[in-house]
């Protein structure tokens, strides 16, 4: 008898260490978030962040290394006379070309890398999207010296493998982050493009003053092949497959997002509910919109900087870095405020969304015209700062909003929409050295008067069909549970588990 007390004695005491620890471990959870890397999620989004600074600073090195390329340097002629003529001779249209060449490639593959993320992870096509993006680049300065016809080939070439990570992104969101956080993990990510612009301008700049502008791309290309490597071993396709992973951080991640128990072999996309449902649009609008402003100043700033203010190369860099730097830091602090009211309760998630969105397209409407009547080049760069910047509460609106309504199809949604907002890649600069023919404030006063235009008609759209509820078109499947969670809940059973519209589940 006193052995058989003794034993469950034993059992007890067992029972409650493993109790104390659990709770040891929850309370760690939630005290020590400053230890990032004892937070998966939080790695998964720093590297995600750094992913994105390499797109861009691999997508904008052209935009300023263009300008070096083009520029009037001292030459030597055969009969020893000096003359002043471009390294590259080209006119406003096949600099246009050069410069929208990447998005005739970018954009043919956004919803393919939505799909394919869906199926085999996110997490490896995003990985194969920069690493192969990086390597090219690699040789993009013996191509441009071979011939313009190979510069843009291996442009174009770039910008397929790089329109997969976007979509990419979305695919390891949906498996990653807890509902009450996916604004501020989403766009603390998408806050690296404009981080990597912000550098990747004023490193280019000096880049091109101390190593020639080839050293741009040599430096990007180490540096993004360096980032692949570690996204590859470190970033598993979902928090189930992630080894390192505390059962508290598993358990709160599947609570609030909901247990995924599809296989990405077995999603199947509702296309046709899709292409007409009126929120999917809203979205497309949205993306549309605020990429035309960004696109138009990522590729024409150095230039407009040049023609309207006679700024030189090195100087262009750092200004027109400006704008991108206040998008970096507004995105950080919408991102938690968007998650902050909804934690509180005080706006449903749908009028969170159009506030955000909405709220910073007029802005920007208004401030884009202010820039185009700007004479002094402080207050133009101060204009265009603030409607740069404010883009950064948009992205807290439409950028986050295919992960409300279609959590299981948010990749393929995302790659739908960033498909149509990449045709102002592609028109923008190309429309804009149509109509920028004398470099006169006047012709680029019309650019500017485009966006503003464009911004307002997709506050309008957006504000009118914006939903961020859970639609009844998304699919349900049969299917029974496919992750081993070491003892946390498991939603088997039929369809999608709608617990990731919780706002309740908290770490």
């Amino acid at each position: 008898m006193n052995e058989e007390n003794s034993v469950s004695d034993d059992l007890k005491r067992q029972a409650a260490m493993f109790y104390n620890s659990t709770q040891r471990e929850q309370v760690n959870d939630h005290e020590m978030t400053w230890c990032f890397w004892r937070q998966r999620r939080l790695v998964v989004a720093l590297l995600a962040f750094f992913g994105f600074f390499n797109c861009y600073a691999l997508r904008a090195n052209l935009s300023v290394a263009v300008v070096a390329m083009t520029e009037p340097v001292k030459t030597k002629l055969e009969n020893g006379t000096e003359v002043f003529i471009p390294e590259f001779d080209w006119s406003p249209g096949e600099k246009g070309l050069v410069l929208s060449s990447f998005f005739y490639g970018y954009i043919f593959t956004q919803l393919p890398g939505g799909w394919l993320a869906a199926k085999i992870g996110g997490n490896r096509v995003f990985a194969i999207g920069i690493g192969a993006t990086s390597l090219l680049t690699l040789f993009t300065p013996p191509l441009a010296h071979t011939s313009t016809g190979l510069l843009i080939a291996v442009r174009v070439l770039e910008g397929l493998f790089e329109g997969v990570t976007y979509p990419c992104i979305h695919a390891v969101w949906s498996r990653w982050a807890p509902s009450s956080e996916r604004a501020r993990l989403a766009t603390f990510a998408f806050s690296g493009s404009y981080a990597g612009t912000v550098v990747s301008m004023p490193v280019c700049s000096l880049l091109t003053k101390y190593t020639g502008w080839p050293g741009i791309f040599y430096v990007f290309g180490i540096m993004g092949l360096v980032w692949t490597t570690i996204w590859w071993l470190v970033v598993k396709e979902s928090p189930e497959k992630d080894p390192h992973i505390t059962p508290a951080e598993l358990k709160y991640i599947q609570d609030s997002r909901g247990t995924q128990a599809v296989e990405g072999s077995k999603i199947r996309h509702p296309w046709r509910a899709m292409l007409t449902s009126a929120p999917v649009w809203a979205i497309v609008a949205a993306h549309f919109s605020e990429n035309w402003g960004f696109y138009t100043l990522l590729t024409l700033l150095p230039t407009f900087m040049k023609d309207a203010f006679n700024f030189e190369t090195s100087q262009t860099g750092f200004l027109s870095a400006m704008p991108y730097l206040a998008m970096a830091i507004v995105l950080q602090v919408a991102g938690h405020i968007a998650d902050w009211i909804l934690k509180k309760g005080l706006m449903s998630r749908t009028n969170i969304r159009k506030l955000f969105n909405c709220g910073a397209f007029l802005a920007q409407t208004i401030f884009m015209v202010a820039a185009g009547y700007a004479t002094v080049p402080t207050v133009c760069v101060i204009f265009l700062t603030i409607a740069v910047g404010l883009g950064g509460f948009a992205w807290s609106g439409f950028s986050v909003n295919h992960l409300d309504i279609a959590p299981p199809h948010a990749s393929v949604l995302m790659g739908l929409s960033n498909t149509v907002a990449t045709l102002p890649g592609i028109i923008s600069p190309t429309l804009s050295s149509a109509i920028v023919t004398d470099k006169t404030p006047e012709q680029w006063r019309v650019v500017f008067f485009m966006s503003s235009a464009i911004y307002l008609i997709g506050a309008i759209i957006y504000g009118a069909f914006c939903s961020a509820e859970l639609q009844p078109w998304v699919i349900e499947v049969d299917s029974d549970a496919s992750f081993d969670t070491d003892g946390a809940s498991v939603t088997t059973a039929r369809g999608y588990d709608n617990k990731a519209m919780d706002q309740n589940s908290e770490m």
